[in-house]
């Protein structure tokens, strides 16, 4: 960087990106800053310009030591930070640029007096991160999995036997406890991540409840998918259907195989069904429905959404949206990970919630190799009208969008 393009650079301020500091900073404050940065998008500390603007210059002795040794010290986990110095910015005066990019490993947390505090950037400020954010923090980056997380409140009673029956017994071709020993079935649970020990009580785990549970968002308020179909092709007051719907993610058959409870997924697809209108044609003598949107891409699309949106993310449910021209299903919460949407296009294998995958993966809700969008949802939509889904990332939420026929070129 040149004196020039430093200047320009301070010219425009404070902001999510840059912060001025004299090198007469404490150690912990500097922490502080570099946290944030890590905790966001990175970014860089000018050290030897005012608040102001006004680039006094550096005269602390050892000044890359002492920046990389608190980067050790005071910074969890551990970072190495780019140094480059830029002299002479003012005659005689030197500016330290320590710049950080956006950590792998969030959240990182400043270490001070024994305390660790996580922090994040908010504009030109730092600001200590909640618990939700922290909790965001460490599930993206794999290290807190929020599903195995107890669902206080939610006892073994909690959880539909139904259905956790018909999960070992049919699902899985295998063989469960009697219905009466429930200390077998807690043991067998919490071997699969369904329930868990907190406080010496045998808990539900959020997982459970979103899969098993009566009524999973008694426990778990934001457990649950809105549907809502408009008549035009914009938000207005007035609707066709306005539904919140509720229940377990898995379904319930009957002994002779048919649906006697519908799981979420299910639910979804006969809002769907029950608010678009099919065309019929004739195959030899038997009519055939074609809906306006493919029933296994759907379901597909419905089914990633409940097994990989954020459930650390409260108060908001996923949306499930019919208008005129298109269909769009909306998660709460940015891509997991480093995934992007090219990957998802060319087949990136992740999960953001590993229970709910393997679970609804043995029901065959989601793709067994992982690659539903590319495999499944993309193709299908091609063949059935020649449309290519649209995959939407936002700051906080993630959209798949599916146009109801092609439009006009």
């Amino acid at each position: 960087m040149t004196p020039a393009q430093l200047l320009d650079l301070i010219g425009d301020g404070e902001d999510s990106l840059v912060e001025f500091a004299r090198d007469e900073v404490s150690n912990y404050d500097l922490a502080r800053s570099l946290v944030a940065f890590l905790n966001l998008e990175g970014g860089s500390v000018l050290l030897g310009v005012e608040d102001d603007g006004t680039v006094v210059g550096v005269a602390r002795e050892r000044l890359e030591e002492w920046v990389s040794e608190l980067c050790r010290a005071k910074i969890e986990p551990p970072i190495v930070p780019l140094l480059s110095w830029v002299r002479d910015v003012e005659p005689g005066r030197d500016v330290l640029v320590v710049r950080v990019t956006q950590g792998p490993d969030k959240p990182y947390g400043r270490v001070h007096h024994g305390r660790r505090t996580y922090y994040v950037r908010v504009g030109s400020t730092n600001r200590e991160a909640s618990r939700e954010e922290v909790e965001r923090m460490f599930q993206a980056s794999g290290r807190l999995h929020y599903g195995l997380k107890p669902a206080l409140g939610a006892s073994f009673d909690t959880l539909d036997l139904r259905r956790l029956r018909d999960y070992f017994e049919r699902v899985l071709g295998g063989s469960a406890p009697p219905r009466d020993d429930e200390e077998a079935w807690e043991r067998l649970l919490r071997n699969v991540d369904l329930m868990t020990d907190a406080s010496g009580t045998s808990v539900a785990t959020v997982d459970g409840v979103l899969l098993f549970a009566c009524a999973p968002n008694r426990h778990v308020p934001q457990a649950g998918v809105r549907a809502i179909c408009y008549p035009g092709s914009e938000p207005d007051y007035a609707t066709r259907a306005d539904e919140d719907l509720h229940g377990p993610m898995v379904p319930l058959a009957g002994a002779d195989g048919p649906l006697i409870g519908l799981g979420l997924v299910d639910a979804a697809w006969d809002f769907v069904r029950r608010n678009t209108t099919p065309s019929a044609h004739l195959e030899g003598m038997r009519r055939v429905d074609r809906w306006e949107y493919p029933e296994d891409v759907v379901r597909e699309v419905v089914a990633n959404a409940l097994v990989h949106r954020d459930y650390s993310i409260a108060g908001t449910d996923i949306m499930l949206t019919i208008y005129s021209d298109r269909l769009e299903v909306q998660s709460p919460g940015r891509l997991p990970n480093t995934v992007t949407v090219d990957g998802m296009k060319s087949g990136v294998r992740y999960a953001r919630n590993q229970t709910l995958v393997n679970v609804m993966r043995d029901y065959g809700y989601v793709d067994a190799r992982g690659m539903g969008v590319r495999n499944k949802v993309i193709p299908g939509m091609r063949a059935h009208n020649g449309t290519e889904p649209d995959l939407i990332e936002e700051e906080h939420r993630f959209t798949v969008r599916l146009w109801r026929e092609a439009k006009p070129s």
